[in-house]
């Protein structure tokens, strides 16, 4: 019996862009159609909506969904199940064809590197819709790219949907349109595109705060020499990687002070309204994520699911967590890009992973908000990079073709190398070892701008930012960091007067210290976020935005990474605009 055609009448109503990107897609009525939108817009329910349009006018016959992961496939097959389409998420290669019961079937990029050609005779088969997930995906290898190429070239329709940015490589994406830009380099091209700032304004997702955390770091390296130095100070790349992985370890003081902070953060959010509020963290490898979850359970005397992708009913604890009210979840990857658990709402980013793809992936398991007033806390190392990228949560970024490499951002590779425990490196490697390290509330990141001055943990100055009422709009979020930072910084020179008013009396004559460079760095950002927060008031353009438009008009990095003298010039043309 063959499966019935799913009625569009019963379809749960779009919201306005997914409105726009339909009627678009259907005026359009091409082969190939891109579509853009941050993480939590609802790109599976689109997509969906599409295939049932295209499969009630005969158009397409059949629909192949193909996914980054095995759990994705059951989650896509469920989710279509809800509108009335069939999909076999148990499809193998080896089956050939699906049972007549079933519209279509979903599949991994994996799946069709491995055997296109069984794809392709699918594909021809019956007139086919494909909706290629994460697209990105199949720039993954060269194996995957031609696979998806080869399989899926005789389909009616493609549907190519992506909620990140796309690839910082040259892999060219099949089926994705790219256009030769003014300085000769080919760029992507979305025929539909959503981002963060455009779901926030319209309370489609949560606002996020960003709390970045510094401290001191102490390590012996496999020469055997002992080093120290701050988190999130400027030093070259290979002393950034040994203090980011000094700072990760779980034997060390700074992961067990950063993950209480993160657990109180969650108790605020589940007392003021998100009863059910559920926290993640981001592990690099399956080592660190089991002793994660042992500090959780030492910390808050709940157990926390671990979920680690080799393990066998992972999918199904990822299900269990996402319909339970416990606290904490740890994963490797496993959900940092397409799982769908809309009550995680604080996050700790525990990761050596530092490209704008991946970021993105994590900070979108955060955003999807289920009603308005919803935030979202996430805690990272105070590392330049990522404080970039935390700044740049609304840019959009398309794939670029040829584009020269930027040696100012980070090296993963050379993180990477960094973290791993090579077993074929011999003894030095082994005598790497994280000596100390302890945890300072840095910096507050929301809209692009940087809240509060340092705070050690433990301290009232972190549980002000960490009693933060969880359900605020993006404007509230604003305008109370900002009263916050107002409040701080006057009992910071209350306390100052006060130590010097007995020496001054006795030494009127006598001048503050000079600053150093990095209190020279610090108070020149503070300066520059109360002048943007200004224009901000004046003229209604986000934080974001206007530290953009600073920085496409003076050059350099975000604000979190740039030099004394590009602050200095940002802060001179701010107060021109």
């Amino acid at each position: 019996m063959a499966a019935r055609t799913p009625a569009l009448e019963t379809f749960p109503p779009l919201r306005a862009w997914q409105r726009k990107a339909l009627v678009e897609y259907l005026r359009r009525r091409t082969e190939d159609f891109t579509a853009v939108a941050t993480p939590g817009a609802g790109k599976t329910t689109f997509a969906l909506r599409i295939a049932a349009e295209l499969l009630a006018d005969r158009t397409v016959e059949a629909v192949t969904v193909v996914a980054p992961t095995e759990h994705l496939k059951t989650q896509w097959a469920t989710s279509a199940a809800r509108v009335g389409i069939q999909l076999d998420a148990a499809f193998r290669n080896a089956d050939l064809h699906s049972s007549a019961d079933f519209h279509g079937a979903v599949v991994t990029y994996a799946q069709v590197g491995m055997a296109p050609q069984v794809h392709r005779r699918r594909t021809m088969t019956r007139r086919t819709l494909v909706i290629l997930d994460e697209i990105h995906h199949a720039g993954d290898s060269r194996s995957w790219g031609d696979g998806v190429k080869a399989a899926f070239e005789p389909a009616v329709r493609r549907l190519m949907l992506t909620g990140t940015p796309f690839r910082s490589d040259d892999n060219p994406i099949p089926f994705v349109s790219y256009e030769r830009g003014g300085d000769g380099l080919l760029r992507s091209r979305a025929d539909s595109v959503y981002g963060y700032a455009d779901a926030l304004r319209d309370n489609v997702v949560r606002p996020v705060l960003f709390l970045a955390y510094s401290g001191e770091t102490r390590w012996r390296t496999n020469a055997g020499e002992e080093l120290a130095a701050r988190l999130g100070e400027p030093m070259t790349q290979d002393l950034v990687a040994q203090a980011w992985r000094t700072a990760l370890d779980p034997a060390g003081d700074w992961m067990p002070q950063v993950l209480r902070a993160a657990d109180a953060r969650l108790t605020v959010l589940r007392n003021a309204g998100m009863a059910d509020a559920g926290g993640l963290i981001i592990a690099s490898d399956q080592q660190t994520a089991r002793s994660y979850a042992k500090l959780i359970e030492q910390l808050t005397g709940e157990k926390a699911t671990v979920v680690l992708s080799d393990d066998q009913g992972a999918s199904a604890r990822i299900a269990t967590f996402a319909a339970s009210e416990q606290r904490w979840l740890v994963a490797v990857r496993m959900v940092s890009e397409g799982v769908d658990i809309p009550r995680l709402a604080v996050g700790v980013y525990a990761t050596s992973a530092s490209t704008p793809l991946y970021f993105a992936q994590a900070i979108g398991r955060f955003v999807r908000a289920r009603r308005p007033g919803e935030t979202a806390s996430v805690f990272l190392p105070s590392v330049p990079h990522l404080l970039g990228l935390a700044s740049e949560m609304e840019a959009e970024r398309d794939h670029v073709l040829g584009k020269p490499k930027d040696s100012d951002g980070f090296d993963d590779d050379l993180l990477e190398r960094a973290q791993r425990d090579d077993q074929a490196s011999g003894e030095l490697e082994k005598r790497f070892a994280a000596l100390s390290a302890t945890a300072e509330l840095d910096q507050v990141i929301f809209d692009g701008a940087s809240f509060g001055t340092a705070a050690q943990a433990g301290t009232p100055e972190e549980e002000e930012y960490l009693g933060l009422p969880g359900l605020l709009t993006a404007d509230q979020v604003s305008l109370l960091l900002t009263r916050r930072q107002a409040e701080q910084l006057a009992a910071q020179r209350r306390r100052s007067a006060t130590r010097t008013a007995e020496p001054a009396a006795e030494s009127p004559a006598a001048a503050p210290p000079p600053m150093n460079a990095a209190q020279r760095r610090v108070a020149l950002r503070r300066q520059l976020n109360a002048l943007v927060a200004a224009r901000h008031h004046r003229t209604g353009q986000p934080h974001g935005k206007i530290h953009a438009e600073l920085r496409r008009l003076c050059g350099g990095p975000p604000s979190a990474q740039a030099t004394i003298e590009q602050l200095e010039e940002r802060i001179a043309t701010v107060q021109t605009l």
